[in-house]
């Protein structure tokens, strides 16, 4: 079962982290933490002098609330069953800006006034390095701590091959894999995930008219289109994602590790499920 966190509010998603943060760590002054969340919730509701409030609607603060949540979780797992190398205090606070700041490259410059930060999809991983770059200075981050960081954020492209990417620590590329697989079963194990699909495929349409995509060189050429394809999405990518090219560090979500139940996976399988039946109602899909 998940735990009760409002995902729609940062200040409730940083006291979670925080609790847990404590838990592995007994005694531990987190310094980063409280500065993350107060910015990036700043970021995102429009408080940045350069960067307009997050306009669209399935990439939102939520969106990287939940993945937040999913990979305090992760984290606290790890360190329970004993892995090599120990996650330390300071990359426990290195991971969660990675994912705080993971869709930064979603928001539009305040001199954008053309679409919505949607159009960005294609290069928002680039655009939210660039942010990061930028910001975590400014936070006393070191040069080699941000390059774990962008390094981390990076995992996250869709086409990404995180195998080819370099991290200076094994510790950094465990944290990689780890917002990466948190990216993914955050928002598909959420309860309206079934019901957000047609406000994604619109994020989709967006990125693709802006980048002057052929309709008939669309991934999906339709909202109904893309619940169809969805099933498959997880099955035969995101799965063999989590298990290959993640390293398979979601089976640190497990109780017990490695193969107990699994929240998580569990709640993005029965949205699957919830999906096929709705497909099955439904009937054909048309173009």
């Amino acid at each position: 079962m998940f735990p009760p966190v409002d995902t729609k509010s940062a200040t409730a998603t940083a006291r979670f982290v925080r609790e847990t943060f404590s838990t592995i760590f007994p005694g531990g002054q987190p310094q980063l933490l409280d500065t993350l969340f107060r910015d990036i919730d700043e970021l995102f509701q429009g408080g940045h002098p350069d960067y307009a409030a997050i306009d669209i609607r399935y990439h939102d603060l939520e969106h990287t609330l939940q993945a937040t949540v999913c990979l305090a979780l992760l984290f606290e797992g790890y360190q329970k069953s004993g892995a090599n190398p120990p996650l330390t205090a300071r990359y426990f606070e290195l991971g969660m800006a990675g994912v705080l700041l993971h869709d930064a490259g979603y928001l539009r410059l305040r001199s954008d006034r053309e679409g919505t930060g949607a159009k960005y999809t294609f290069c928002h991983v680039l655009r939210s390095c660039a942010f990061a770059a930028s910001y975590l200075p400014t936070l006393g981050v070191s040069e080699g701590e941000i390059a774990g960081v962008l390094g981390a954020i990076s995992c996250t492209g869709p086409t990404k091959e995180i195998s080819r990417l370099y991290f200076r620590e094994p510790i950094e590329r465990f944290i990689g894999c780890a917002i990466a697989s948190a990216d993914y079963l955050g928002q598909m194990a959420a309860a309206d995930y079934p019901d957000e699909l047609e406000i994604l495929y619109h994020e989709f349409e967006e990125s693709d008219n802006f980048v002057h995509v052929p309709v008939e060189k669309r991934l999906f050429k339709s909202a109904q289109d893309l619940v169809k394809k969805t099933p498959k999405f997880w099955t035969h990518i995101v799965l063999p994602k989590l298990e290959k090219d993640f390293a398979g560090v979601y089976r640190y979500l497990a109780a017990p590790y490695p193969n107990g139940s699994n929240a998580y996976v569990q709640a993005v399988e029965r949205n699957i499920a919830l999906i096929e039946r709705r497909l099955v109602e439904s009937g054909p899909v048309t173009r």
